[in-house]
């Protein structure tokens, strides 16, 4: 089992049905390290760790995605074409653009409004909308409300295919309702609606782009993350029984 990015190192094993992708390396090897039972290091291959382990039970995987959506597009294609990958939920961080989301709130992206040409690839005669699945988005919310103390945000990510722009600066997008910028759903739902798998991106707030801008630090984002890991853990464990799927050609 290998290809461009990936090399698995235990077949055996193999990956969940969910991974869960944070951008972050060292918050792949974090979760792992800090909730997995039995966590196997499944990929290394340019230091992307991936790890299989169990969590209640229920085997499921952590590997990181990199930055940007072409890096996204790369890791979750091939997880789901060819290493039997169903679900694939985001962890990552973003910056607040409402006003109304704080720092360390959680959102989640229904839909991710974008600059970036991506979807390009499709040749399609429009505009392709990215956006989740329906099954994981109503399942997190089931077991956020179930959880103490989530401040959890439901709306449109903006994905930015620059982090640091020269012209339109992110908190243009306030004004279409975008919750929060971050720079990996947009490619993650178009991967996943062109195979026809699942995929859900939910982040905690580490900056707010509105004043006074508030900002964590790179340790903070990589080991305190901690609610959002368990979310998305305690959802992966009820997601392993969805039907199976099959990418598309």
């Amino acid at each position: 089992m290998k290809t461009p990015h990936i090399d698995l190192l235990n077949e055996e094993l193999g990956f969940g049905k969910t991974v869960l992708m944070p951008g972050d390396p060292l918050r792949a090897k974090f979760i792992a390290e800090n909730f997995f039972d039995d966590p196997v290091l499944v990929n290394n291959v340019r230091g992307v760790n991936g790890y299989t382990g169990f969590y209640k039970g229920v085997k499921v995987s952590v590997m990181a995605s990199g930055m940007g959506m072409p890096s996204m597009g790369i890791y979750s294609y091939e997880l789901y074409k060819h290493f039997g990958v169903q679900n694939i939920m985001r962890i990552g961080s973003a910056g607040a653009i409402s006003t109304d989301v704080k720092l360390r709130d959680i959102v989640v992206g229904m839909g991710a409004c974008t600059n970036s040409n991506f979807a390009a690839q499709y040749d399609m005669p429009g505009t392709v909308c990215p956006i989740c699945n329906w099954e994981m988005l109503e399942t997190l919310k089931k077991t956020a409300d179930s959880m103490d103390g989530v401040n959890l945000h439901i709306g449109s990510l903006f994905s930015a295919d620059t982090f640091y722009d020269d012209v339109y600066g992110a908190m243009t997008w306030q004004k279409m309702g975008c919750l929060a910028v971050e720079m990996e759903a947009a490619a993650l739902y178009w991967t996943a609606m062109r195979l026809g798998m699942r995929a859900l991106a939910i982040c905690t707030i580490s900056d707010t782009l509105y004043p006074p801008q508030k900002a964590l630090d790179a340790k903070a984002r990589e080991t305190t993350f901690t609610q959002m890991m368990e979310l998305a853990l305690e959802t992966a464990v009820k997601l392993d029984g969805l039907a199976e799927l099959t990418p598309k050609d």
